[in-house]
């Protein structure tokens, strides 16, 4: 193997399986240790933080009616919630670094090299789908459950079950939003190729619908509202992909100067 080569391959090959589990273990309390901090950094501002997060549907509500607590424990439950996955969420690009800190030292040269155009891309994407559910599709979908309460019923929505309703959806569009970083690295690996993930774009967007139908409430906007967003992405990421080609196979010339070096 000649030098350029191995200095292309992964590094960590030699290294006893107790060492990656104890590398693993270290990654892991850092990681715990930075979600801890953001944490006991965002609880005083915990009401605060479940305010703006109640916002959206606090903005629809009938005048003189309001959110309860059905539970004894859940006014102070819900807030510390929220600081923690406030917290989570904050921690993110931090976790994801974690997660390739440990596993750059397996992989090749040139597969370090996409790694952080990917993790950076993949971090916004999923801000950016957080954001989207919190100012396009709350609004939006709180303002026709409002409107389709029935006359008689007062609409009161536990603090409980709202949060673990826009977490859901949080979740759901955070994770949807990286259909571009899939698509790439599909077409990047050789899995497939960009005209074949457009030919099968009917199916793509089948697909959507019903990743909309089991990662969203049982509403129909929601639902369309996550699906119509997935295809579009899909469609960046067939865009983008054109750039990002899976690499020539080696040639047999190459096989020969190799072994002969």
């Amino acid at each position: 193997m000649s030098d350029q080569a191995a200095d292309e391959g992964p590094q960590d090959e030699d290294r006893p399986l107790l060492t990656h589990l104890l590398e693993l273990r270290n990654r892991l309390m850092r990681a715990a240790g930075v979600v801890l901090v953001l944490f006991l950094v965002l609880y005083p501002f915990r009401e605060a933080l479940y305010s703006a997060l109640a916002g959206p549907l606090m903005a629809v509500l009938p005048e003189g009616t309001s959110m309860i607590a059905t539970q004894v424990a859940t006014p102070f439950l819900i807030p510390l919630k929220v600081s923690l996955v406030g917290a989570f969420f904050a921690s993110i690009p931090y976790l994801l670094y974690q997660f390739w800190a440990f596993v750059a030292p397996g992989l090749y040269r040139h597969e370090k090299q996409l790694i952080w155009p990917l993790l950076i891309s993949s971090i916004l994407l999923f801000y950016l789908g957080m954001a989207f559910a919190y100012f396009v599709v709350f609004p939006l979908i709180f303002q026709f459950f409002a409107a389709a309460t029935p006359e008689g019923v007062s609409m009161m929505t536990d603090i409980g079950e709202y949060l673990s309703f826009v977490m859901t959806l949080f979740f759901a569009f955070g994770a949807s939003f990286e259909v571009p970083i899939a698509t790439i690295l599909l077409v990047r690996s050789g899995a497939t190729t960009r005209e074949a993930l457009a030919a099968k774009r009917p199916y793509v967007i089948v697909a959507a619908f019903t990743i909309g139908m089991v990662l969203t409430p049982p509403d129909v906007i929601s639902q369309v509202l996550l699906a119509v967003p997935v295809w579009l992405l899909f469609e960046l990421g067939i865009f983008f992909s054109r750039w990002f080609k899976a690499p020539e196979p080696e040639t047999d010339a190459s096989d020969e100067s190799n072994s002969d070096s």
